[in-house]
């Protein structure tokens, strides 16, 4: 375990996750903000990227699970990520459609954050948020964070407009 929270566990993803993680990538309303279906191969390629930063940073998008009954509810984490020439250190999150609306990102981002300033001992964290993502938005202010930049990236199909959120410690 990497963290635990008021109802949530959070791990690390391992193989053993793999369908849980398609049920969250392959679900066009969760992903809806990446406008980009994703193949049994992109969630394989997801998984192993999460892997990957545990090596090399000791963090990534980890595994969400209810304490009460150890369900892979979603993911959320910390990841490097470009930002304007820079990288910046920022909290991810998604969760399974039927577990929305029940406190569990804001939950999940707010454990994030604490780990960050106080394991990792950072000053401040970021989300990027698409901009037209309005309950990510509402996640991110939930934990204090405030909208910072407007920026276009780069994504699958093109550029989008984001929104960059901070929060210092």
């Amino acid at each position: 375990m990497i963290l635990e929270t008021e109802r949530l566990y959070l791990r690390e993803m391992n193989q053993n996750d793999f369908g849980d993680l398609a049920e969250i990538l392959q679900n066009p309303k969760v992903m809806y903000a990446y406008e980009h279906d994703f193949s049994d191969n992109d969630v394989q390629e997801w998984l192993d990227r999460q892997i990957e930063r545990y090596k090399k940073y000791s963090f990534g998008l980890w595994a969400v699970t209810l304490k009460n009954t150890d369900e892979m509810i979603g993911q959320a984490g910390l990841t490097i990520q470009p930002y304007k020439g820079i990288e910046v250190l920022e909290i991810g999150y998604l969760l399974k459609e039927n577990f929305w609306h029940k406190g569990y990102a804001s939950e999940a981002a707010s454990g994030c954050k604490k780990y960050a300033f106080e394991r990792l001992n950072r000053d401040k964290v970021y989300s990027i948020i698409k901009s037209d993502n309005y309950s990510s938005m509402k996640v991110a202010e939930s934990i204090g964070m405030k909208k910072e930049d407007e920026f276009v990236t780069q994504y699958y199909n093109g550029d989008m407009r984001h929104f960059l959120y901070s929060v210092h410690r």
